[in-house]
Formats: C-alpha cells, structure tokens, sequence
C-alpha cells in the first residue's frame, strides 16, 4: 500500500464471504458493509502470517456505488465506469480489481466465480 493512503481499521468490521465459496482455506472475496461504505478484500493476505492484518489492502467504495458494481461483475465483460473499480479479466482466468488510489486485488477464477454466484443469487446485496 502507499504509504499516502491511511491505514484503515478493518479487523471489526463483519466479513461475508460467498456460500459457494466452501470450505476452501480462505481464497475468497471477502465485502464488508460499513454504513455508507463497501469494502472488499481478499482473503489470502491474512494467509500468510507475516502480513500485518492492519494494513491489508482493501478496495473502499460508496454504497451508492455497490449495485452498479456487482451488476459490471457479473456482466463477464470489461467495463470501466468513473467511481467504481475497474474489473480487469485476464486470459487465465484471473480477475483483478483496480481502485483509482492504485490498490489491486487479484483473484483466481475459482475465486471469482465464486463471488459471482453468490452475487447472483442476493448474497451481496447492501445491508
């Protein structure tokens, strides 16, 4: 993370992650809701011990913002729209979100659709 960003302090907040994701160790999309913001993260940062749960990077968005969000996620196509993370799909599957303060998360296709089904099916709808 840039060290112009603030750290922000997420440890309390609720983390829901997809049902479709299972049981498989923590490599998921991880959105949380904090009153007029969504947040995500992904959840393979907290894997490895010496990373500092305090300054995981996460993608901040209005809530305003979060339908217009999940509705470009699960188009399978990529679409930039202003104030909303661009959605980058690469030929292997991957899937990276890239906010315009530079954070990038990266996730594997089983990660992403994972998300994407929950998506669909109302998992993520705004609190």
């Amino acid at each position: 993370m840039s060290s112009e960003r603030p750290e922000m302090n997420t440890i309390a907040l609720a983390w829901r992650t997809s049902s479709y994701s299972g049981t498989n160790g923590g490599e998921c999309v991880e959105v949380a809701f904090d009153d007029d913001r969504v947040l995500i993260r992904d959840s393979k940062y907290l894997r490895n011990p010496a990373n500092d749960p305090a300054s995981q990077p996460v993608i901040t968005m209005s809530a305003a913002d979060w339908s217009a969000f999940l509705g470009t996620a699960t188009a399978g196509i990529h679409i930039t729209q202003h104030d909303l993370p661009t959605i980058e799909r690469a030929d292997t599957g991957e899937v990276s979100l890239r906010a315009a303060d530079g954070t990038v998360l990266t996730y594997t296709a089983a990660e992403w659709l994972a998300f994407t089904s929950g998506v669909r099916d109302g998992e993520f709808a705004a609190a």
